[in-house]
């Protein structure tokens, strides 16, 4: 086969979360570990830092596999949902998966994928591993897809555990309160293995200490270690970070110029302290520069990516109530004179009535969908915005939704894209 024929044969053959949603989610871990043992276990073969958290994991992930990188080392990521091409989802150094290894995974592993009938999720991961395996990384970087506990990243025993916070999202699978999804993501604590915690509530922190006590795992929290001091939005986004211990601070330069970025910062920063003590050799000079350039090292995109001026494009993936609630916090400090267009499509799956009570009702809104099988239609997506006051006009694609509110939009505007992954990967 062809990649694009490969990847045609993924997208449609194996339940999909990201286009079908809870029907493609497989609640044990029992096909990834046949996967992998038919492999010979790939996941055991290479280091790895593993990542979870309702937002933020993608961001830190990147980070850290930026630092990792700069460092000298030989630096595996994965991460999901990819947004343009496939192999955004696998990536060492930052260039993607070779196609060819995809061609010929895939095809070497027909036979077993037959008779498991592993999730789409479920193949990549060990196909990630394979990879990583073969091409004798030092480290990787590990994102969880959903959750932890039961998500089919967790047959890594890492050297570090990572989770940046906890927030109401996929409550259909994971639970509806805090506790009980504190309680997935801590599922990825492991016996002996420090975790460094980001962003913790009242809720939360027990729920995280009890697991790292019953694991016999050292526990961090990222917050108590440093403060953020003169954060400043220009080019790049500035900010001075003083660590708690020896009060000493640094100036960092972030190229992930979202606000909401200076919690990751922290959650990273502390993760570095404990690589270090781990044995790992990364310096001051090497973190601030990779922070300046993860972009480019790392290829992340789809976090506040500022796609033109006069007006001002924004596209950003954020999807969830918490994650939207840090847009409009930026957006009011950024532009609070600015007009705000807002070109907003999300999944079916997501309590959507609650995140449109977020939005403000001065704005503009164009109401637009995806096209795979989990996207709200647009036409229900206004409906649902009715309810809320905010009124707009429906697009099919979202490409004709950002022409028509760059249209309207005076040069002092901003138009705003969000609300899923699917939509900014539709964008032209």
């Amino acid at each position: 086969m062809t990649y694009q024929a490969t990847l045609e044969y993924l997208y449609t053959q194996l339940p999909m979360f990201t286009r079908q949603g809870e029907k493609a989610y497989k609640k044990d871990l029992h096909n990834t570990l046949a996967l992998c043992e038919a492999l010979g276990n790939p996941q055991q073969k290479f280091k790895s830092i593993h990542i979870a958290g309702t937002n933020g994991k993608g961001s830190t992930s990147h980070m850290l596999a930026a630092i990792l990188q700069q460092a000298g080392y030989k630096t595996g990521l994965y991460t999901s949902p990819h947004i343009k091409d496939f192999g955004e989802r696998i990536r060492i150094n930052g260039n993607m998966i070779a196609q060819q290894f995809v061609v010929d995974f895939v095809e070497r592993t027909k036979k077993i994928t037959a008779s498991i009938e592993p999730s789409f999720f479920e193949l990549t991961v060990a196909m990630a591993f394979e990879y990583f395996a073969q091409q004798q990384i030092d480290i990787a970087v590990i994102e969880t897809g959903l959750g932890g506990l039961l998500d089919s990243t967790n047959v890594i025993t890492p050297e570090l555990s990572v989770i940046t916070n906890i927030g109401f999202d996929h409550v259909n699978i994971l639970g509806n309160t805090l506790e009980a999804i504190a309680f997935q993501k801590a599922g990825i604590i492991k016996k002996n293995v420090p975790v460094v915690i980001g962003e913790y509530l009242p809720e939360t922190k027990p729920v995280f200490e009890a697991k790292a006590k019953q694991e016999n795992a050292p526990i961090v929290f990222a917050n108590n270690l440093f403060e953020i001091e003169n954060a400043q939005q220009q080019n790049l986004l500035h900010c001075t970070v003083k660590d708690t211990g020896n009060f000493k601070s640094s100036d960092f330069d972030l190229d992930l110029t979202g606000a909401y970025q200076l919690k990751n910062l922290k959650t990273v920063l502390a993760s570095v302290k404990q690589l270090n003590e781990l044995g790992y050799n990364i310096s001051d000079e090497q973190v601030r520069i990779a922070f300046s350039q993860v972009k480019q090292l790392t290829g992340m995109r789809g976090r506040w990516d500022i796609l033109q001026t006069n007006p001002t494009v924004i596209q950003d993936v954020a999807h969830n109530t918490d994650g939207i609630k840090q847009v409009l916090e930026q957006l009011n400090n950024y532009y609070p004179q600015s007009k705000i267009h807002f070109v907003l499509g999300f999944v079916k799956d997501k309590d959507v009535a609650h995140v449109l009570e977020l939005f403000p009702k001065n704005a503009g809104y164009y109401f637009t969908n995806a096209h795979i099988p989990r996207a709200l239609p647009a036409a229900e997506l206004k409906e649902l915005a009715l309810e809320k006051a905010l009124t707009g006009n429906c697009f099919d694609n979202v490409n004709d939704a950002i022409a028509s509110a760059k249209a309207n939009a005076l040069n002092n505007d901003v138009v705003m894209i969000c609300g899923s992954f699917f939509i900014i990967a539709e964008i032209e």
